[in-house]
């Protein structure tokens, strides 16, 4: 049985793909497997996909391998669509703020852009 679509992913420019390269081939199959999750199932659990507070709408995907933390932001884009922009490995309990600043500024470019169409 065919899974179904419900969120349709997208990667902005190049952003997560050069991340996604840099990454050891268990952990990109991790995150394939995260990104499948997402797009087709209507509920994702809270470990693989979050809404980081006190931002514009930003979430992140969570890959965890051994000890090893992984974490890219998306943001939504006219409802399913999921639009993936920056990636990291996370080495402390909180989130970089540059990381999360660099995703913001991604996602203003990226509607930047698009109302300029």
């Amino acid at each position: 049985m065919e899974e179904q679509i419900i969120r349709e992913i997208f990667y902005y420019k190049g952003y997560y793909l050069d991340f996604f390269d840099t990454l050891k081939p268990n952990v990109q199959k991790k995150f394939n497997w995260t990104l499948k999750l997402i797009s087709t199932i209507e509920r994702v659990p809270k470990k693989y996909f979050d809404h980081i507070t006190n931002s514009t709408g930003l979430y992140e995907i969570r890959v965890e391998v051994g000890s090893d933390i992984y974490r890219v932001f998306s943001f939504f884009d006219e409802g399913q669509l999921v639009i993936l922009v920056n990636g990291f490995q996370k080495k402390t309990q909180k989130t970089p703020m540059s990381e999360i600043e660099k995703a913001e500024k991604l996602k203003k470019q990226y509607f930047d852009e698009r109302g300029n169409e």
